[in-house]
């Protein structure tokens, strides 16, 4: 379509909503004092108050129930107002018409857990949602809907669409959940950035903005809608900002009613196999924060990931790891990664400070120096709120109302009384902390482990045919990661090496002939298709070439999502095109079809003892010492069949057991010393794994993965293992994940804590707060005392928290006075003083402590 037609189709659409403007305005949210949330062009409005509120997002089905009260009251303690979610509808409505709400689907329970602990919540209905997660969210059965074209003024969609929608609203409103009730969720989302996509949709992408909008809004929740990522958001929906750098990028809310919002602050970025951590300092986050508040009047930020979580199972989208923004200030087993938390948590607390300006004073903005730039929030009443703003490379001295500030290179200092420096988004006085793994128990002894070897698939042994390579996501229905693609081949000659290419547009592929294995191939996130070359023998006769097609999570973003293909796209032997030739085909695995993680599937497997050599497609199962019992009583069958008989009836059931370690440190299964596969604990699955997929540095990408608590049970634990490639067995841990060690450090020239400020601003004493000296601050997880002080040094270390030494200044007393203030505590905190350091190391010099502490 021209440029101009597409122009008109806009043109129009927004015409129609004009016409429901007054239906809008009605079910907006409500007037100010009926308990429901409206806003206005500064903020959310919630029971006639404006809001700036802080918030996180933490995905209740990439954690477990027993984690979301720990997860929320850490959220709450950081300084966050508002829990925000998405919803996940493949997850909820697996099959057309069946709901499922249990377990780590209980939606309901994780917004009621928000709500009792003094918060609001966000809902992210979507219902596509995108977020890493298997198809955008969508359910796979939407793809067999005649005439359906996802995310589009398409009837079949938006049907649907709607349906579920209306769904999860009547839900909330049953169970009295929006604000308008007097529940927890003050804002709910329709779409996700379909900005990204609506161009290629033509004239049906400006309808269907309009339609989503309407649809949802014509809900009645009492609450406002937004749409993320859309400037063309229509009235009433409020448009959002997402990404990292909203201070500098958002260019606005569309409407001077509405407000400036950030639904997504990136802490990290998801990782895919092969591919790096991303990591987000916290003074980077900070500093954009301070940023979208001061420039762009920003009243809401929201970091996306708050708390990442684990993709469990088969969730996660294409070669996305198991493990979820572990880089968020809480790390997937939600423990506090600092000093993200701590660094943000002092942020929310000074920005909180200057509430009453930043929502009702008048903003004034001037330039400080050529890179330097001072943001002032007065109100009528004198109250007064500063964030000077050093965009340079290097510190600088500004002058601010005739008063001298140092502000650090990149960095915004924040002054809730016009006068006084509270935080400064790159002076980080909090600790830093290290997460280590200890082994807790190991699967080292071949006695303790059985195997099962999968069947290969021959032509004569499928039942689906085709004369034509299938595609995969359609022939799976997203029932299996794995496609066999089977083919029988007539060779009239001698055994002969030929050779076989295979192009795929699946994730990995294992090819066997005659059911020996020949070779594998894998693609790459960046790389939508790979291809696989391998000579292989074919005998005189009939050969049988199985090809398994492997699937690592389904695409989750882009438009015409249902148009997208996966699997075998060519095949040739020795260069002779086979493609189109009779294939046998057969969806999932003997051992998913017998539910073999299940103690009912695994107790129907013929399992044998572990073989001295690996082989591809293999399961294994730890051996309980009875089960050890087992094995020795079948080598005495002949001789004894009556006993074994009787023995067999009384151990049947036990089978793969481990008892679960003590204490309640957060377990992981160390897969470090396997290939590529996936695992189960007790029938859940913890997730694909892929540890011989390395990045650039020669590391995996994860081998560590999250078993909850909550999946195990004190004895009995069943452990079964699917490996595709060839990986050991016997080098598998179960490991305790803790917080081993705590860092600090700060200098003499760090501002004040906030919590200083503000006691200085009680004491109405702000000239000794600016003589205040800073403290250095360490802390060890609850259950955990300072057992020994690694480095401390006052004076000029070199280094970080990272990598540290004694510098040319140094206070030879240091370690002895942070011992007598810390060891044997959970805290401690120490002066940055001479006088507290016995004298002076280094006069006229700026000193700085340093200290590294272990935690046990």
């Amino acid at each position: 379509m021209a440029n101009s037609e597409y122009g008109v189709v806009r043109l129009l659409c927004v015409s129609a909503l004009v016409l429901t403007t007054a239906l809008f305005d009605s079910v907006l949210g409500g007037n100010e004092n009926d308990g429901g949330v409206s806003y206005d062009g500064r903020s959310l409005i919630i029971n006639g108050e404006q809001k700036l509120l802080f918030s996180g997002s933490i995905h209740y089905p990439r954690s477990t129930p027993d984690m979301w009260p720990s997860l929320i009251a850490k959220a709450k303690e950081g300084g966050l107002d508002v829990i925000q979610t998405y919803v996940f509808w493949n997850l909820h409505e697996p099959q057309q018409g069946k709901y499922e709400f249990s377990g780590r689907r209980d939606i309901v329970r994780f917004l009621k857990e928000i709500q009792a602990q003094g918060l609001h919540a966000c809902l992210r209905i979507g219902p596509f949602i995108e977020a890493e997660w298997s198809y955008g969210g969508l359910p796979f059965w939407l793809h067999d809907v005649p005439g359906i074209v996802y995310r589009s003024d398409n009837e079949p969609f938006k049907l649907h669409m709607q349906n579920f929608t209306t769904k999860i609203v009547n839900m909330m409103k049953s169970e009295g959940l929006y604000a308008s009730q007097g529940g927890p969720i003050i804002l709910s989302q329709i779409e996700n950035e379909y900005t990204l996509v609506e161009a290629a949709f033509h004239e049906k992408g400006p309808p269907y903005v309009l339609w989503a909008a309407n649809m949802a809004v014509s809900l009645q929740t009492g609450v406002p809608w937004s749409m993320c990522r859309q400037n063309d958001a229509p009235d009433p929906v409020i448009n959002t900002c997402n990404g990292m750098r909203c201070g500098e990028t958002f260019t606005g809310p569309n409407s001077p009613n509405k407000p400036s919002m950030w639904t997504e602050n990136w802490t990290s970025f998801y990782q895919t196999y092969g591919g790096e951590p991303y990591i987000r300092s916290a003074e980077e986050i900070a500093f954009h924060v301070a940023l979208f508040i001061a420039a762009k009047n920003g009243t809401y930020v929201n970091y996306y990931m708050y708390h990442g979580g684990t993709n469990f199972g088969r969730t996660a989208s294409a070669y996305v790891i198991t493990g979820y923004y572990d880089q968020a200030p809480l790390d997937e087993y939600g423990l506090m990664r600092e000093p993200k938390w701590g660094h943000l948590k002092e942020l929310h607390a000074a920005v909180k400070l200057c509430s009453k300006p930043l929502l009702s004073g008048t903003k004034s903005n001037f330039s400080l120096g050529q890179s330097q730039e001072a943001y002032v929030f007065k109100t009528e009443s004198g109250e007064c709120a500063a964030f000077l703003v050093n965009r340079g490379a290097t510190d600088v001295n500004i002058l601010f109302q005739n008063v001298s500030y140092k502000l650090p290179l990149s960095s915004i200092s924040i002054l809730p009384d016009c006068k006084t420096v509270a935080f400064n988004t790159r002076m980080v006085s909090v600790q830093h902390n290290t997460r280590s793994m200890r082994a807790v128990q190991t699967f080292g002894s071949s006695e303790e482990w059985q195997e099962f070897k999968e069947m290969i698939p021959s032509f004569n042994e499928t039942e689906l045919r085709a004369d034509e390579l299938l595609e995969h996501m359609g022939t799976t229905k997203d029932s299996s990661d794995y496609l066999w693609y089977t083919l029988r081949v007539q060779h009239d000659s001698p055994d002969s090496l030929l050779t076989l290419e295979v192009d795929s547009r699946a994730h990995a592929l294992h090819a066997f002939v005659n059911g020996v294995y020949a070779g594998s191939a894998h693609g790459t996130f960046k790389e939508r298709s790979f291809s696989l070359e391998k000579s292989i023998t074919l005998r005189n006769g009939i050969n049988n070439i199985s090809l398994l097609s492997v699937m690592v999570g389904l695409p989750d973003s882009g438009a015409y999502l249902e148009r997208r293909v996966a699997g075998l796209r060519r095949v040739q032997i020795q260069g002779e095109d086979f493609s189109a030739k009779s294939w046998g085909y057969k969806v999932g695995l003997v051992g998913e079809q017998s539910l073999i993680f299940l103690d009912t599937g695994s107790s129907e497997i013929q399992w044998s003892r572990l073989g001295n050599s690996s082989q591809p497609l293999t399961w294994y199962k730890v051996l309980h010492i009875i089960n050890r019992f087992r094995l020795f009583l079948q080598q005495l069958y002949i001789e004894f069949s009556c006993l074994i008989t009787l023995s067999f009836s009384f151990i049947a059931n036990w089978q793969t057991r481990f008892d679960a370690p003590p204490g309640d440190d957060p377990i992981a299964l160390n897969l470090g010393s396997m290939g590529k596969g996936a695992a189960w604990v007790n029938g859940r699955g913890i997730g694909r794994y892929w540890v011989s997929f390395l990045t650039s540095k020669g590391e995996p990408s994860q081998k560590w993965y999250n078993v909850p608590r909550s999946f195990l049970e004190p004895t009995g634990n069943q452990l079964i293992i699917l490996e595709e490639e060839t990986g050991n067995p016997l080098g598998i841990s179960l490991d305790a994940v803790s917080i081993s060690k705590t860092c600090g450090q700060v200098s003499e020239s760090h501002y004040p804590q906030v919590a200083s400020w503000i006691g200085a601003k009680k004491q109405r004493a702000n000239r000794k707060n600016r003589s205040r000296k800073p403290k250095l601050l360490l802390s060890c997880p609850h259950d955990k005392n300072i057992s020994n002080i690694l480095f401390a040094s006052f004076g000029t270390p070199t280094g970080d928290c990272q990598s540290y030494a004694t510098g040319a200044c140094h206070s030879p007393k240091s370690r002895a006075i942070v011992e007598h203030a810390c060891l044997g505590k959970t805290k401690c905190s120490i002066p940055i003083t001479n006088l507290n350091f016995r004298g002076d190391p280094c006069p006229r010099v700026t000193k700085t402590l340093l200290v590294d502490a272990q935690c046990t």
